[in-house]
């Protein structure tokens, strides 16, 4: 089965203690994957090189079958983006939009109020990752930290991505709930078929979220599975 990302070799310097390295990772149609290592800098700068935003010192990267450096434009790279569900704490939620408005926003930015057809799409992206229906006329501003990363995982899925990056999509949740998420997370991507790769320093999270874990050797690149046994501390 060909693979929907590949990294071979890469190396990026990102002006930290050491370049970021990755000697090899595939990921198949479907696969859920998580990384362990990775602090918030590092998994920003690997976002940015799997969706085009920025190109390795050295190695390749192949996002469905196409190297990232033969990205030609801007309109080509958006289009490549779009492939894309990203959930990071980098793109911005606007506090004083209801649930059901930053839902509707990746399909049309008529959101005061959304057009009914907008409107049906949110609110099924909101039963999707499990709000109930009375969150969906709140502000983003009174939602806790597991109800904001649940309007980030959905707002993600808008596009019906065949990928999702999660990038440190449990930070500030606990221990208990970021397993939690990182069961709900699965079973929903799951279910749309979509494969996952978490960058993460969350091990309850990675074990929850994935059928495989990695764990990243920083000095070399080398990712090495993660055993039944023992416990990372990133």
């Amino acid at each position: 089965m060909s693979s929907l990302l590949q990294i071979d070799g890469v190396s990026k310097d990102y002006r930290s203690l050491r370049p970021l390295r990755i000697q090899h990772l595939s990921i198949a149609p479907g696969e859920l994957v998580a990384v362990l290592g990775f602090d918030r800098a590092a998994a920003e700068v690997l976002v940015n090189l799997i969706t085009g935003a920025g190109l390795p010192d050295a190695g390749c990267i192949r996002v469905f079958g196409r190297a990232t450096s033969a990205i030609a434009d801007a309109d080509d790279w958006l289009a490549t983006v779009d492939r894309f569900g990203i959930v990071s704490e980098r793109a911005v939620l606007l506090e004083d939009l209801t649930v059901i408005q930053t839902l509707a926003m990746p399909y049309s930015l008529e959101i005061e109020p959304p057009p009914d057809d907008v409107r049906a799409s949110a609110a099924a992206l909101a039963a999707e990752v499990g709000l109930p229906e009375s969150a969906c006329g709140q502000r983003l501003s009174n939602l806790d930290t597991g109800g904001r990363l649940r309007v980030r995982v959905g707002r993600a899925l808008a596009l019906s991505p065949p990928v999702l990056l999660l990038e440190h999509a449990s930070a500030g949740l606990s221990a208990e709930d970021a397993a939690a998420a990182g069961q709900w997370i699965r079973a929903v991507a799951a279910r749309r078929g979509a494969a996952a790769l978490a960058a993460t320093a969350d091990e309850g999270f990675a074990r929850a979220v994935a059928d495989r874990v990695l764990v990243l050797e920083p000095a070399s690149g080398r990712l090495r599975e993660r055993g039944l046994r023992g416990w990372f501390r990133g």
